[in-house]
């Protein structure tokens, strides 16, 4: 769609396009990314249909865990009576709040890296899409006695392609936190009993180098000192990959942690 584009042009694009929200309906006919096999959001919502409490964890925009609560109401007929979510980004808070007002949710604004702002043995269920970093002790003192976390992680080095072409080799072991094995250790060290652990690797494609350029704008761990101005000429070799293949292919890496508080 963007052949006949300058290069100019579509960085301006990239650029111009507002962050905020985990909607990423813009990439629509510009970018693919193929979705793990277990599919996050319906295991989510059978959980909430069986669940009296509930806690959404690094929520973003709560463009998930809504759709998650409206498929649970679907399925069950009913919501449960405490839905809360968490997140950091102040403008995400905003966007979190309209959506999940229909589910009588609250929000509650709160660093990643802080203690979550409930009493002990609050909920039956705590989710977490995507999180920066995940406490589990913490996620442990807020869940009931037999109560559970479902959580799909960003699994170490997922689209290495990707930010190996802007920043050159990693190291092989970097970020290992993110390893399934790790995963694991971090839900049992917690007291948290591991019921389902599971990996894949998904393909990524782009189709526009304003499609790249927002995808770094917008999740800002991959290449994190990213800029436009910054990475101008490696930016420029994307494109003309993209010229001359018709994509940019990366891989991303999905983990899938279910655990429960005996």
């Amino acid at each position: 769609m963007s052949a006949d584009r300058s290069f100019d042009d579509l960085l301006a694009e990239g650029e111009a396009v507002p962050t905020a929200g985990w909607d990423f309906s813009w990439f629509e006919g510009r970018a693919t990314e193929e979705r793990p096999s277990w599919g996050y959001a319906g295991i989510a919502a059978e959980r909430i249909a069986a669940a009296d409490s509930v806690l959404d964890i690094q929520t973003g925009g709560a463009e998930v865990f809504a759709g998650a609560l409206s498929r649970a109401g679907a399925r069950s007929g009913r919501i449960p009576a405490t839905v809360w979510a968490t997140e950091g980004y102040p403008p995400n808070v905003a966007l979190a709040r309209e959506r999940l007002e229909l589910f009588r949710g609250e929000v509650v604004q709160v660093a990643e890296d802080a203690p979550l702002p409930f009493a002990g043995e609050r909920f039956h269920l705590a989710l977490s899409r995507h999180p920066q970093s995940t406490d589990w002790a913490e996620v442990a003192r807020v869940l009931h006695s037999g109560g559970t976390f479902l959580t799909q992680q960003v699994a170490a080095g997922s689209n290495r392609e990707l930010y190996e072409f802007f920043l050159g080799p990693q190291p092989d072991d970097e970020n290992t936190s993110r390893s399934l094995e790790n995963l694991v250790a971090g839900a049992r060290a917690a007291g948290l009993r591991v019921v389902d652990a599971l990996h894949e690797s998904t393909k990524v494609e782009f189709f526009d180098v304003a499609a790249v350029v927002y995808f770094l704008r917008k999740v800002l761990w991959t290449v994190p000192d990213f800029t436009v101005e910054r990475y101008r000429d490696r930016l420029a070799a994307v494109h003309t990959r993209i010229q001359a293949t018709g994509s940019f292919v990366s891989h991303s890496e999905r983990a899938l942690i279910e655990a429960r508080r005996p």
